[in-house]
């Protein structure tokens, strides 16, 4: 028997004050809150005084909307949004190190790097570190093709995301 669930993954964009300590009290909300946060990015927005903070979280509606009414809360966050995937362009960068022994070995991921738009960034006389950026999805399915070649480390950045079209977070 299948069982339904309504979880899935949503992106929360959070428009906070660019000052210290911020971003302590938004994931201490979540802490406090017991809610999990998936990834977490934050950077300065086109107005230096602000940030912009992209949250990724999986749940269902009910817990997401909780969240928002949350975040609303804090004197510091000026504005919420739960971005809509269909409308938002999305991406994520990702470093993987990935052991290379030989020449055969290193053309080959060099080739599938190449495939999936990434790029070398170090090299070794073991291993190579490659920069993958894009979707989720497409991280993924990267990551999964250099595992027979064996993984050493990755770090990603979580994800980043903007609504298309005109803003929606001001």
């Amino acid at each position: 028997m299948e069982t339904k669930t309504s979880a899935q993954e949503y992106i929360i964009s959070a428009i906070v004050e660019h000052r210290p300590g911020v971003l302590f009290r938004v994931s201490n909300m979540f802490r406090r809150r017991g809610f999990n946060i998936q990834s977490i990015s934050v950077g300065p927005t086109e107005r230096e005084e602000l940030a912009r903070i992209t949250i990724t979280v999986n749940g269902d509606e009910k817990l997401v909307e909780q969240i928002v009414k949350q975040l609303r809360k804090l004197i510091e966050v000026v504005k919420v949004s739960i971005l809509d995937p269909k409308n938002t362009v999305i991406r994520e960068l990702a470093l993987i190190k990935v052991t290379a022994p030989d020449y055969r070995a290193k053309t080959d991921i060099i080739n599938y790097a190449e495939i999936f738009k990434g790029r070398v960034v170090d090299v070794s006389h073991k291993s190579l570190t490659i920069e993958v950026t894009g979707d989720p999805d497409k991280i993924n399915a990267f990551i999964n093709i250099m595992k027979p070649y064996g993984i050493k480390e990755i770090a990603r950045t979580g994800i980043t995301a903007l609504s298309r079209g005109e803003p929606q977070t001001r």
